[in-house]
């Protein structure tokens, strides 16, 4: 086989990157057990142990027993990680404790939740993977860490990989949606957005991939609540992504509240140990959920502490955060031989090695640089990476009459709508260092193109000050505002209403038993549509919501869900056609509660179709459509985009190959970008496979009025799935291959797999 000599440079420089990899793992595998060999079992176990941020640590120790006790314990050397610590003056504060007074000055590690941000908020993580733009994804969770980092931090608890259908259940807004073949794909992006190529860099930080696993099928859709779910569920849905964090490199895993098979997450070692440490080789170390070691005595599954403590630490869990159980019990247990020495030398030795890769050892305040903190954060340079993925961020869901773009002169314009000035519900959940009330309002963003813009905010949505670990109050009553908005809208040319969720009513702990418009809102919106049709809805929100009403009536809806600090911004430059569109739907939006969960790759039953129409026993409702409200993959653009000559080339007996071929043609005058999407049926399984499942898709840039050949290739990876054992199964058979702009798509072809 010929070989150009550039490849043949490029495989011998990957073989010395490897090797030198390898040399170093090696190097850092001595020193751990180097160090290993001189710690006491009081100290090892420290290590296992992970404190909340409990004082401030630049000034004198508080006089309170719990406080003292905690700081005697860094003093010991029976800490090895700090969560809720930040800022560059506090986090050397406290290493300089570790450090310097510990017997072993063995480094923390600083913990934070850098969910989709540290100061500079990007979109919530749902409305990332509505760009599915890998590459964007990645320089999100990159500025992130570099934020994040310039602050002192050097672990995020990121990112949630949790593959969700039931938009009820809160935090769907911190994960990539319904698809495991989106979900893993943006796992991957993220953690090597985080982590970089070489975790000792200063502006790289750890990954954390949660919550493993299943806590995104929570029974009805009830935060902590508990998971039911089948083998092949959990093999071909649920741990893909967790597989595709892991491969690429993810140091830490995080376990998950729920139970599964009845064995909490905490203690189970068919997850922790047979999968993740065993099956998946996975190196780094395992933290539990906030106190979720101590969980285990509510779930009934220990009866005390020290049986938690046990069956968690046995099972594979190596740190614990915030339950104090294994700094209390687990010297006892390994002394009274409940627990081996080997068990805990393996959990320190992989909380060491993290510490190592980090550099810490080397520098334990190489993320201590005031300067670069004054430098970093807050800068040009996140803002605008904020600003760029929030633009890819916008789904446009509908533009009937080309009510959309906004004209920029000649159109008198209304905004209407509480959220539209709001600065803080932008920011969305999980805002770690954000500033309060420091979003680009929509109101800021659409003044700058209309100094005449007109703004009536209508009733109130939220009622009070809202706090983080607090239920949002919803206005339900007060309709103070409603008279003026629906005065002002009559004479205006086009009404822009900003409605949705708060940011805090999205996230954990939030889950809601409607998806519609809370509070007046849907008053509000049919009232205005009463007096001017020519309304533009742009949605807020961290979920799918069930509108129904809204698409029948309204002829533009953006779903624009909280875009982080630069939102009004991003809002302003689509509404006013300066960004033209491209974000797709990363779940299904359902037309009704009683729909969900609602999924487009669901499996097929024996009774599917209507044969008649009068006939009752089929799967189906009385009172709604099986159909969605908007289907996973859609999403417009104001370019239209034409799929055509669709080929299938079918080469597996020879090289295991099946290309797909099409035609994408931009038929209008605007340039813009499509993702073009690929999904596969397997018609007849061993298993019974979905309907429909996304196997590929690509980001496409068009130049008006020109067209461009889409390839795809479909091998093993894209044509197998999991068989109830979890083991990987390719078999022969009928294929169909659909390609189009969303789930919905039915341009397709059929070629059959053969040996």
């Amino acid at each position: 086989m010929f070989c150009c000599i550039s490849c043949k440079n490029n495989n011998e420089r990957n073989l010395v990157n490897q090797q030198m990899a390898n040399d170093k793992k090696s190097v850092i595998d001595q020193k751990v057990d180097s160090l290993l060999s001189l710690m006491t079992l009081e100290e090892k176990i420290g290590q296992m142990n992970q404190y909340n941020g409990f004082m401030d640590f630049t000034g004198p120790v508080p006089n309170e027993e719990d406080i003292e006790r905690k700081f005697e314990h860094i003093k010991k050397g029976y800490v090895g990680s700090i969560l809720n610590v930040r800022g560059v003056e506090e986090i050397r504060a406290v290493q300089k404790i570790a450090v310097e007074q510990s017997r072993l000055g063995i480094p923390l590690i600083f913990g934070f939740d850098v969910i989709h941000g540290y100061q500079t908020m990007s979109p919530i993580p749902l409305a990332e993977a509505a760009s599915w733009d890998l590459k964007a994804i990645k320089e999100s969770a990159r500025l992130a860490a570099k934020e994040a980092a310039a602050a002192g931090i050097n672990w995020t608890f990121a990112p949630m990989v949790d593959i969700s259908r039931d938009a009820r259940w809160g935090r769907v807004m911190e994960g990539a949606g319904e698809d495991p073949y989106l979900g893993s794909k943006i796992a991957t992006a993220r953690v090597k957005g985080f982590q970089g190529d070489d975790l000792s860099d200063k502006e790289s930080i750890i990954a954390c991939a949660k919550h493993f696993a299943a806590y995104g099928f929570p029974e009805s859709g009830r935060e902590y609540n508990n998971a039911d779910l089948g083998t092949s569920t959990l093999y071909n849905v649920v741990l893909p992504p967790f597989q595709a964090a892991n491969s690429a490199g993810v140091r830490t895993f995080m376990n998950s509240f729920n139970q599964l098979n009845g064995i909490p997450a905490t203690a189970n070692s068919f997850l922790l140990r047979d999968i993740l440490k065993e099956k998946w080789s996975f190196d780094g170390f395992v933290v539990s959920d906030w106190g979720s070691v101590a969980e285990l005595i509510p779930h009934g599954y220990a009866r005390d502490a020290s049986i938690a403590s046990k069956l968690a630490v046995n099972a594979g869990t190596d740190m614990d955060m915030e339950s104090y159980f294994y700094l209390n019990e687990l010297v006892k247990l390994v002394n009274d031989d409940q627990v081996n020495t080997s068990t805990i030398n393996d959990a320190v030795r992989r909380i060491l090695k993290v510490k190592f890769e980090l550099g810490l050892f080397d520098n334990p305040y190489k993320y201590c640089d005031k300067n670069l903190e004054k430098k970093i954060i807050g800068s040009t340079e996140i803002a605008s990476g904020a600003l760029d993925m929030a633009l890819k961020s916008v789904v446009l869901l509908k533009n009937e009459n080309q009510t959309l773009p906004l004209k920029k002169k000649g159109q008198k314009v209304l905004l209407v709508g509480a959220l539209a000035s709001d600065k803080d519900s932008p920011l969305g959940n999980w805002r770690a260092a954000a500033i309060e009330n420091s979003a680009v309002s929509i109101l800021e963003g659409m003044q700058q193109y209309d100094e005449n813009l007109i703004y009536s905010k209508g009733p109130e949505l939220i009622l009070g000050k809202t706090e983080f670990a607090k239920e949002v109050q919803i206005n339900t009553q007060d309709r103070f505002g409603m008279k003026e908005a629906i005065q002002a809208a009559k004479d205006v040319d086009v009404v822009v209403m900003v409605l949705g969720e708060h940011g805090l009513q999205s996230g954990e702990g939030r889950s809601r038993s409607r998806l519609d418009l809370p509070g007046l809102q849907q008053e509000l919106l049919e009232k205005v549509f009463k007096v001017n049709r020519n309304i533009v809805l742009v949605l807020n929100n961290g979920r799918p919501l069930a509108i129904p009403w809204a698409k029948k009536n309204i002829p533009a809806i953006v779903e624009a869900w909280q875009l982080g600090s630069q939102s009004g911004n991003a809002v302003a430059q689509v509404l006013y056609g300066d960004y033209n569109p491209s974000g797709k739907l990363p779940m299904t939006f359902p037309r009704s509660i009683g729909q969900v969960p609602i999924y487009y790759n669901h499996k097929s039953t024996g009774r599917p179709n209507l044969p008649s129409a009068d006939f009752v026993f089929w799967s189906h409702y009385q009172d709604e459509s099986n159909e969605p409200l908007w289907a996973f993959g859609h999403g417009l653009s104001y370019s239209k985009f034409e799929y055509t000559d669709l080929k299938v080339v079918n080469n597996y007996s020879t090289n295991g190959i099946v290309k797909v071929e099409l035609t994408l043609t931009n038929n209008s005058n605007r340039k813009g970008k499509e993702v073009v999407q690929l999904y596969l049926k397997d018609k007849f399984s061993k298993v019974v496979r979905p309907v429909k499942e996304l196997k590929g898709f690509q980001l496409i840039e068009l130049a008006p009025n020109t067209s461009i050949q889409v390839k795809f290739e479909l091998a093993d990876r894209e044509l197998g799935f999991y068989d109830n054992e979890g083991k990987w199964f390719i078999e022969q058979g009928d294929f169909e291959v659909y390609v189009g702009g969303s789930s919905s798509t039915d341009l397709s072809r059929s070629f059959k797999l053969l040996n």
